[in-house]
């Protein structure tokens, strides 16, 4: 439904524009869930970005995830044109009176950011009429309506792969590998466990891209070191992250901060419990999904951790209760942020209604 003047007709599609500029097979797979959702959505039509369309196409919402994306690339003369191209986006945006919607995947902005870059992001909150909330636990901005939306999960995106029987006394972990992800920890607590604490031998699978060659050079020795552990460092395909998850008895996040994590439901997704770390966030996706599929730790990662979660993990039941994260579900309520930013009330004939309740709320 779209207000431009007199005479629009009142169930004209809502256009939003997502800061996703196009999906490659290392696009998040929560972006592409989500603009397949919404164009499932007969009000609605999604348009991915470009510079071109964002200064000079037509549409109702800009919808944003990390808009520090949108700063550039590492390349200074690349990062430069960008953030002169993003200004006149910024421009553009206030002078049309087009409102931002922004989805809250973390809860602080990255570090290392210059000056004017944070200027930047303060213009985008300025043009913020609604912030999307992935689970209650995320702190919104004074003064902004927030909408809860429950990141989707995986289920349909990997129901196509092959999957293998979980290895009896087998620990996972996948994703990009990074300082703040303590995959180091996780390797130096698992050293420390006995060989076969459970009556199994226990192994250690790593999967993933390191951030740096000096992170994949430690964990190769580790793996050198202690023939119990095997470690794939490079970017997963969908077929080699469902592997490493489907083998492993228990997936281990072991992030030094974890607030919205999609490895998390990318494991429970595909069956298997995880161990990360306690806070509010995971106690309560811990309720949520049933008993024994979301193991929790204080303080820093042990092997009594590791071992206990194994044991702990056999007390799970068939799957994990996702039903609340359901994309068909997440879809309209986007659509709800959307009209709730843009003034727009819900199209009188679409044939799909946003939940009751938006605000009760996608890595």
């Amino acid at each position: 439904m779209r207000y431009r003047g007199a005479g629009v007709e009142e169930d004209t599609p809502l256009v939003v524009l997502q800061s996703l500029r196009q999906v490659r097979p290392t696009t998040n797979p929560y972006l592409v869930m989500l603009v397949r959702a919404l164009n499932a959505e007969p009000d609605v039509h999604v348009a991915l970005f470009s510079y071109r369309r964002a200064l000079f196409g037509s549409y109702d919402v800009f919808h944003v995830h990390w808009p520090e994306i949108l700063l550039g690339g590492p390349r200074t003369l690349r990062r430069v044109a960008r953030q002169v191209l993003l200004v006149a986006v910024l421009l553009r945006l206030t002078l049309s009176g087009t409102p931002v919607v922004r989805t809250l995947h973390n809860v602080a902005r990255p570090e290392g950011l210059r000056w004017h870059e944070q200027r930047l992001l303060d213009w985008f909150d300025r043009r913020t009429r609604v912030v999307i909330r992935l689970n209650e636990h995320t702190p919104a901005p004074t003064g902004v309506p927030s909408v809860l939306v429950r990141h989707g999960h995986y289920r349909d995106w990997y129901a196509q792969a092959p999957r293998e029987p979980a290895i009896l006394g087998r620990i996972g972990y996948v994703g990009l590998i990074r300082r703040y992800k303590g995959v180091e920890s996780l390797v130096e607590a698992f050293e420390d466990t006995s060989r076969s604490p459970v009556g199994v031998t226990l192994t250690l699978r790593i999967g993933g891209q390191p951030s740096s060659a000096d992170l994949a050079e430690r964990l190769r020795v580790a793996a050198e070191r202690d023939d119990r552990i095997s470690v794939d460092l490079h970017f997963l395909d969908d077929a080699e992250l469902v592997e490493i998850v489907t083998q492993s008895s228990l997936v281990v996040l072991p992030y030094r901060f974890m607030h919205n994590s999609g490895g998390v439901l990318a494991a429970l997704s595909l069956d298997r419990p995880v161990l990360v770390p306690d806070n509010d966030v995971n106690r309560s996706l811990a309720r949520e999904v049933g008993k024994g599929w979301v193991l929790t730790y204080e303080g820093n990662l042990r092997d009594e951790h590791l071992e206990d979660a194994l044991r702990q993990a056999k007390t799970r039941q068939g799957r994990p209760d996702l039903s609340a994260r359901e994309w068909q579900r997440a879809a309209p309520e986007h659509v709800a942020a959307y009209r709730l930013a843009s003034g727009h009330p819900t199209s009188a004939g679409s044939s799909r209604r946003p939940s009751a309740s938006p605000l009760a709320e996608a890595s």
